[in-house]
């Protein structure tokens, strides 16, 4: 270091450092500002109100109801996915048996790879659009027309999937499951890839059964991979806005119907900052939707941290 390299590298750092500051750190800084004031969103001129945001915060009704469906969200969507997705990478990679005896994924693999993943190509307003079509309320819907041709439903009076107080969660949910499965799954067959097919065979010749290779060498050896998505299905389960309020947006500004029984954190915000013109009580949301999120992230990071199996 005597020789400059600290303004070597401070030269390089600066301009980066710099931008970050400037977009993504000061926006916080802001909204954290507003969110002591009583701005309206058009006005330049507010009045400093201090925590009164946050008291009316968690005496809003709506708002703690989208937190407790923002924790369903939380605590279904990565258990679901992570479970679907590490059990199908674990049978399209060491699921079969090869002629020799060997481990190898089922017939088909490569191709069920490819279909696993397709979902992860559509964006989520396509997304949106396609699960429309799947559970509207009429005999055309997808679900319901089966369930009808089947006799499972009377075709006077098809489920309302996404107008059923009890039901639209487990919609959207589903939604969500579907599109990441295969991301996740891809994701874990390629930390599959690197686990020695030797560690597998000597299982199989010490009589180890499917069930227990997968516990006793997958999961262990894939624990980073599950932990970081983890994480990122989580932040998942703590936005939901796009899917919320396309699939819902029949049923009031920005989604949240029925009576605000799908409504989470992000919808609740955007109507009060763009609909009711309450921005200075929607950026009080947003600081808590961060907080939330990084207090997600680190417990969830330090709950599942373990030793680092070598190979």
């Amino acid at each position: 270091m005597r020789k400059g390299q600290y303004r070597f590298v401070a030269g390089f750092l600066v301009v980066p450092v710099a931008l970050y500051v400037i977009f993504v750190i000061w926006p916080y800084i802001q909204t954290f500002g507003y969110s002591l004031t009583d701005w309206k969103g058009q006005s330049q001129t507010f009045r400093f109100v201090g925590l009164d945001n946050y008291r009316k915060l968690f005496q809003d009704d709506v708002f703690l109801k989208a937190i407790w469906h923002n924790i369903l969200f939380l605590v279904f969507i990565p258990v679901i996915t992570i479970l679907l997705a590490l059990f199908f990478a674990f049978m399209l990679n060491a699921g079969g048996r090869g002629r020799a005896g060997g481990v190898q994924g089922v017939a088909g693999a490569r191709f069920y790879k490819i279909l696993y993943f397709f979902p992860q190509v559509l964006s989520l307003a396509i997304l949106a659009v396609l699960f429309n079509a799947v559970y509207r309320s009429d005999g055309g819907g997808l679900l319901n027309g089966s369930l009808i041709k089947l006799g499972l439903v009377d075709a006077d009076h098809p489920v309302e999937w996404l107008n059923e107080p009890n039901m639209v969660l487990w919609a959207l949910l589903l939604v969500v499951v579907w599109h990441g499965v295969g991301f996740y799954l891809v994701l874990f067959s390629a930390a599959m890839q690197s686990i020695p097919r030797d560690i597998y065979e000597a299982a199989l010749i010490d009589g180890a059964s499917r069930g227990q290779s997968f516990f006793r060498i997958t999961l262990p050896l894939l624990w980073d991979s599950v932990q970081t998505a983890w994480v990122y299905l989580g932040i998942v389960a703590m936005d939901m806005f796009v899917l919320v309020s396309s699939m819902t947006q029949n049923m009031g500004a920005y989604g949240g119907g029925p009576d605000h029984h799908s409504d989470v954190m992000s919808t609740v915000m955007m109507r009060n900052f763009l609909y009711y013109g309450k921005s200075g009580y929607a950026c009080a949301m947003g600081v808590v939707m961060l907080l939330l999120t990084l207090v997600l992230s680190v417990v969830t990071l330090r709950a599942t941290r373990r030793e680092r199996i070598e190979f």
